[in-house]
């Protein structure tokens, strides 16, 4: 008996701030039921449990400290594992940003790295309206533009020269769904 099962495909997003990645995700999650696993959730999960805000400062601040204490690649091994143990056939890992995150998950079968870009005035714009963390609201431009010099960013570029497939997400929100639309097709058809 042949398991026709379609194999499953882990994306991995790769991006600048407000690039685009967790619209992208959204996306595929409504139409195509991708899993999503974001390096981000499992540190807002911590500042909830000790009751601290979810502020730009103190999420890094959690990164540093988990990476610092238990090792560059710990965060990494937590989204390999959860990627391994998805059961959609889609399964979306966002916001890779260290050489570290991508030497567990491309171990996995099926694991594409796909850096989403756009333009950093475009991408303030987006920070600002969407308001994700406590502190993004009131940011200036130049203190956005100071926030790529921070340490979760600063490997950011260099990860994502390792990406498969690019995204241009300086268009319409009807132009990141084709372009998805378009990658589901080429590797989960």
């Amino acid at each position: 008996m042949t398991n026709n099962k379609p194999e499953k495909n882990i994306l991995g997003f790769v991006g600048l701030l407000a690039s685009g990645k967790g619209t992208a995700a959204k996306y595929l999650e409504e139409k195509y039921y991708a899993d999503t696993f974001r390096f981000s959730t499992m540190l807002r999960d911590l500042c909830n449990r000790i009751y601290i805000e979810q502020s730009r400062d103190n999420l890094i601040k959690m990164s540093e400290i988990i990476r610092g204490t238990f090792g560059e690649d710990t965060m990494a091994k937590v989204m390999a594992e959860d990627a391994k143990n998805a059961k959609s056939n889609i399964t979306i890992v966002e916001g890779i940003r260290r050489m570290a995150d991508i030497e567990h998950l491309s171990k996995l079968p099926n694991f594409i790295l796909i850096e989403i870009f756009a333009n950093p005035k475009t991408r303030y714009e987006r920070l600002i309206k969407r308001g994700e963390n406590s502190d993004d609201n009131n940011k200036t431009y130049e203190e956005f533009l100071e926030d790529h010099k921070r340490s979760t960013e600063m490997s950011i570029p260099e990860v994502a020269k390792n990406a498969t497939e690019k995204i241009d997400n300086n268009g319409s929100i009807e132009d990141l769904h084709q372009q998805l639309d378009n990658l589901v097709k080429k590797y989960a058809s």
